[in-house]
C-alpha cells in the first residue's frame, strides 16, 4: 500500500466517516421534527424539545466517534451562522416556531463550541456534561413541567412549575452522575458534584429568558463541574 492509499484510507476513517455518521443523524433528526410538526400541529413546543434532546446527543455520537475538537468548533459556527440566518429566513419553522422570541438555538451552537474548545482535547466528559444538561435537563424540564404542571411560581415574568423545576433537577443529576461515574468511577464526589451541577442548572434553567439559558446552563453545568472535580479530587 502506498503513502496516499495509507493517507487517503487514514483520513476517510478519521475524518469522513465519522462526520458523515453525524451528518446522517442530523437529517435523520430533521425529518423526524417535520414528520411531528405535521403530526402535531397542536403541540410545536414537543417538537422543538424532541430535536433540543437530539440534538444535543450529537455531542455523545462525537465523542464515541473521537471526532477532533476542529470539526466540533467548525460545525458549532456553521449551526451558530444557520441559526442567525433562520431568524431572518424561516429555514426550519418546525423547530423555530414556539410561539415567542428566543435566540435559544444561536445560544445553543454557541455552547457547543466554547465547551468544545476548553474541553475536548483533555476533558471532553465536562463539554458532554454542559450539553447533556441543557439538551435532558431543559427538555425534560419543559416537557413534564407543560403537561404535568400544577404548581406554579413565577420568577420575576418568567412563570415556571415546580413539577418542571422538579424534572430538571433529576434529569441534570442523572445525567451528570453517570457520565462522571462512566469516567471518574462511582465514589462520593461524583454524586455529590452531580447534586451540585444539577441545583444551579435547575436556578439557572428558572431564570432564563429569550433562551439564554442554553448558554448559561451547559457553559456554568461544564465548568462547575471541571472546578469542583479538580478541587475535590
Amino acid at each position: 500500500m502506498s503513502s496516499l492509499e495509507f493517507t487517503f484510507q487514514n483520513a476517510l476513517a478519521n475524518f469522513v466517516y465519522p462526520l458523515g455518521a453525524v451528518f446522517v443523524y442530523l437529517a435523520l433528526l430533521v425529518i423526524l421534527a417535520e414528520a411531528l410538526s405535521r403530526f402535531l400541529t397542536d403541540d410545536p413546543e414537543l417538537t422543538r424539545k424532541v430535536v433540543h434532546i437530539g440534538s444535543g446527543n450529537v455531542i455523545l455520537l462525537a465523542w464515541w466517534l473521537d471526532i477532533s475538537q476542529g470539526v466540533i468548533v467548525s460545525a458549532a459556527i456553521v449551526a451558530a451562522a444557520i441559526a442567525l440566518i433562520s431568524y431572518i429566513i424561516p429555514i426550519l419553522p418546525s423547530i423555530e416556531s414556539v410561539g415567542r422570541k428566543s435566540f435559544g438555538t444561536l445560544f445553543y451552537a454557541i455552547s457547543m463550541g466554547v465547551l468544545a474548545a476548553c474541553f475536548w482535547q483533555t476533558n471532553p466528559q465536562y463539554a458532554v456534561i454542559g450539553i447533556l444538561v441543557m439538551a435532558w435537563g431543559d427538555g425534560m424540564a419543559a416537557i413534564i413541567g407543560q403537561r404535568f404542571g400544577r404548581h406554579i411560581y413565577r420568577v420575576g415574568q418568567i412563570t415556571k412549575s415546580w413539577e418542571g423545576s422538579l424534572a430538571m433537577a433529576v434529569t441534570a443529576w442523572i445525567v451528570t452522575g453517570l457520565i462522571l461515574l462512566l469516567v471518574q468511577g462511582n465514589n462520593w464526589q461524583t454524586w455529590t458534584i452531580s447534586l451540585v451541577v444539577a441545583v444551579v442548572a435547575t436556578m439557572l434553567e428558572a431564570f432564563s429568558k429569550l433562551g439564554i439559558d442554553n448558554l448559561t446552563v451547559p457553559l456554568t453545568s461544564g465548568f462547575l463541574c471541571f472546578l469542583l472535580f479538580e478541587y475535590y479530587y
